[in-house]
């Protein structure tokens, strides 16, 4: 049956939708050896070869779940243009094909999760639903006061930021907070406070939604467990209803 093809790329693991569909407007998906640049576009995953940037595409049979320790200056992608090592060169052992759910910048470490379930990828990087938290070490103390703004809600590029919960973790005078988000903008947390005169010097992300491991050292990694993903798959439920009802928590 013919589907279209963004959803077919979402449901492998390639990307989530927004990002399937940037690629098949780029030119990097064909469809028996045809390049593809329309959105419409519909092909039958069973019948037809799909192709994402020259790799043929397989529905998986089986959907894994990793979550790895992303060392610093590693990119959270499945490939560099740059040859730079990425989150890929730490999960060379599962034999699946899969993708990492959103993006940690290259200077920062910690958490986060590989899979090729593309349904888990969407609902994870859809905003609002799951939170993620960090670690951040400032190159200085902010004031009390631009740390209530940070909390509220500041002005970005143009877009006001959703609020934010910013706890101080170690005091001193490059003092470490923890930051939890409810969005996730690039670099959103070193541009908060370096608007704020507050650089920051090191961070790491320590939890994602209820998810947290102490014991991962950077550059390891291991398979969520089956109630692991059975509480996320519980909270896009839960996101889902409240969407649908157009209630949203503060």
């Amino acid at each position: 049956m013919q589907e279209r093809l963004q959803k077919i790329l979402a449901h492998a693991g390639v990307a989530s939708r927004r990002k399937a569909e940037e690629m098949i407007l780029q030119g990097r998906v064909s469809v028996n050896g045809a390049m593809v640049t329309e959105l419409g576009a519909k092909a039958d995953p069973q019948s037809d070869v799909i192709k994402a940037d020259g790799k043929k595409i397989h529905l998986a049979t089986r959907f894994v779940y990793v979550l790895l320790n992303k060392p610093k200056n590693v990119m959270s992608t499945s490939s560099d243009p740059q040859s730079r090592p990425t989150v890929m060169d730490y999960v060379t052992k599962v034999k699946e094909r899969i993708y990492p759910v959103g993006r940690l910048d290259f200077a920062s470490e910690g958490l986060i999760i590989l899979t090729n379930d593309g349904n888990f990828t969407q609902m994870m990087t859809r905003a609002g639903i799951v939170s993620k938290a960090y670690q951040v070490k400032l190159a200085s103390q902010p004031a009390e006061a631009d740390l209530e703004r940070l909390r509220r809600g500041i002005f970005l590029d143009n877009e006001r930021l959703a609020r934010c919960e910013i706890t101080l973790f170690k005091s001193g005078p490059k003092p470490w907070y923890e930051v939890t988000l409810h969005q996730g903008r690039n670099q959103q947390i070193r541009r908060m406070f370096q608007v704020m005169g507050a650089p920051v010097d090191k961070l790491r992300r320590v939890r994602i939604g209820h998810l947290e491991d102490k014991k991962l050292k950077p550059g390891d990694w291991r398979f969520l467990t089956d109630n692991e993903v059975r509480v996320f798959q519980t909270a896009f439920a839960a996101g889902n209803k409240t969407a649908k009802t157009g209630t949203h928590s503060r």
